[in-house]
This record gives structure tokens, sequence and C-alpha cells, in this order.
């Protein structure tokens, strides 16, 4: 994934303009079909961002492709799933982690990861990669040139899906990427709660993030320059002004990373989010605690011993 030092707004800076480059990669099946008619895919008009610096979307190649959940607010991944929701437990040497997953929001990205998981892809595979406030990053399956960030279950990286009801709060599980549709099987949990948000310099950061990302893009306004700008600089240009209040104050109350969003990303790039944590966040907080090096890579890997396919299922009194 990336490397952030949440102590300073200016370290944040850095990190998020520089983000995409460090979604490091290091895990067959079938298609998940139509989608539910619950969350349908459509084009919206985000690149307008782009437009009032003089960069023509289409151009460089950027047509959003949204789903829309017509069933579900922003902010319903926080509540209980319902009675037989599709749920994962991941099985680790420092507990459980479990996980609700959103099937109609990220049909392909949980179809995969159900398929890698049930074919005991991501058994004893390490969780190397964590940041104290910022994220923990697993299912570092085998990789080769093709596919950097693990073979998904399609056998070779399949697209982003960026759903308007889902974000990276904390809890949020995403897929981690090296660019746009290249997902395997990585994957992460964010780990940020609410004063991590708050120290990283919250939306008001984010805001000058964004003036800053502006202020270069003037010069990058075709395909080539601006990849060669994405390549140098990381590809989250979130603009906070069009970001709907109450997916602000979720971020706000709740913590988490916005830079990973896909929805309100001027150049249609971000992380898939698939999955929430319902129970064993303490476990991803512990892990996010333990010793690493330089990289942020642990001194001491954690293994991933199996992951459970079930259902959820109401305790009963």
């Amino acid at each position: 994934m990336m490397k952030i030092c949440r102590k300073a707004l200016i370290l944040l800076l850095g990190a998020l303009l520089g983000v995409s480059a460090l979604l490091l990669a290091a895990c067959g099946g079938e298609d998940s079909g139509n989608q539910s008619s619950g969350a349908t895919p459509d084009q919206v008009n985000l690149p307008r961002d782009l437009e009032a610096i003089g960069i023509d979307p289409q151009a460089v190649g950027i047509q959003p492709q949204i789903i829309h959940d017509k069933k579900n607010d922003p902010g319903f991944q926080l509540q209980e799933p319902k009675e037989g929701d599709p749920v994962a437990v991941v099985h680790t040497a420092a507990g459980d982690v479990t996980l609700r997953l959103f099937p109609e929001q990220a049909p392909k990205t949980v179809t995969n990861f159900i398929n890698l998981a049930k074919a005991g892809a991501y058994n004893n595979t390490p969780i190397l990669h964590v940041v104290s406030g910022g994220w923990v990053q697993c299912g570092y399956c085998p990789s080769d040139d093709a596919n950097p960030n693990g073979v998904s279950s399609y056998g070779a990286p399949f697209e982003d899906e960026f759903c308007d009801s889902l974000y990276n709060l904390r809890g949020a599980v995403s897929m981690a990427n090296t660019g746009k549709d290249t997902n395997g099987t990585q994957f992460f949990v964010n780990q940020a709660n609410e004063r991590d948000f708050r120290k990283s310099g919250g939306w008001r950061g984010i805001k000058t993030i964004w003036r800053l990302v502006t202020e270069k893009l003037g010069d990058y306004k075709d395909t080539d320059l601006l990849e060669a700008y994405i390549t140098e600089n990381g590809d989250k240009f979130l603009n906070p002004d069009i970001v709907p209040e109450n997916v602000k104050a979720l971020y706000t109350e709740n913590g988490g990373n916005p830079q990973f969003d896909g929805v309100y990303n001027a150049a249609d790039r971000g992380n898939t989010v698939f999955a929430q944590v319902i129970a064993g966040m303490e476990v991803v907080d512990k892990l996010a605690q333990m010793k690493t090096d330089k990289d942020q890579m642990l001194k001491d890997p954690v293994l991933i011993k199996s992951i459970e396919i079930t259902a959820y299922h109401k305790k009963s009194n």
C-alpha cells in the first residue's frame, strides 16, 4: 500500500501525493455475472474538476463508472448485517477478524475474494505491511510480472468497483493495487480512527492537498503527461468540496482514509471497498502496533491461517 506518518500535515501531504506508487503488490474462479438491481454502474460528472483546470477528462481516458446503490445510504456498512448476509472469518495467528462482505456493491471483487478463500489461496500467507494509525495489509499470495498484486481468481488483474455507499472508513476492507484496474489478491483493513484522521489534518489537510494537486496539474494536459504526473506524484485527486457533508461527517466521527476513495476521485482512481470488519477490530489494532522495519513491514510477520466463508446469524439472548 503506502507509507504515511500521521504526526504532521506536511508528511501527510507528501504521502498522499505519492500514495498510489507505494501501494505495493506482493495471491482460478469465475465471474459473478450481472450485478444486483440494488447497485448499478453509471457514469458521473466528477471529471468537471479536471475541466476546471483545462484538462479534457475523455481526452486523457477518464470516464468514471460509479456503482450507484439505490437501496443503501453512505454509512450503511457500519450497521449490523442482516440475517444470512455473507461474512468471512479471517483466522490469524493474532486472533480472528470477521468481515461483512458486500456482493451487491462490489460483485466481482467479492466473488474473487470468496473464490480465493475457498481455494485456500490465503492459507498461511503473511500479514506484512502495517501503518499504525493507517492500515494493515494482507493477501500476499503468489504473484508474477503480469500480476504484481497477486494472481486473482480470474487469472488476471480485474477492474475497480467504486460504489457510492461504501467508503474507506475505519474497519473498511479494500483492495490494494498499483494503479487503475490492477486488483489481484492483496487487501487491507483501514485502521485509522477519528483521532488519527484529525492528526493527519482532516478535511482541511485534504483540501490543501487538492489545491497543490490542481496547481501542478495545469502542466499535464494530455494522456502521456497525466500518466507521468500520476507515476511521479500519485493519483489521489480528491476534491473535498464535492464530497457530501454526510460522507465527511462519517470520516470525522469514525476515522478512516478518504484519500483511497474512488467515488470522488477526479482521476477515476482509488481502492475498492468490498467488506467491513464487524468483529475483531481489536486484533487489527494490535497488529498495527507491532514492530516494523524502515519500510513499515512487520519484523515478525503474522500468518493468516485460513479464511472461512459463512453467513451472518444474530446471537440469541
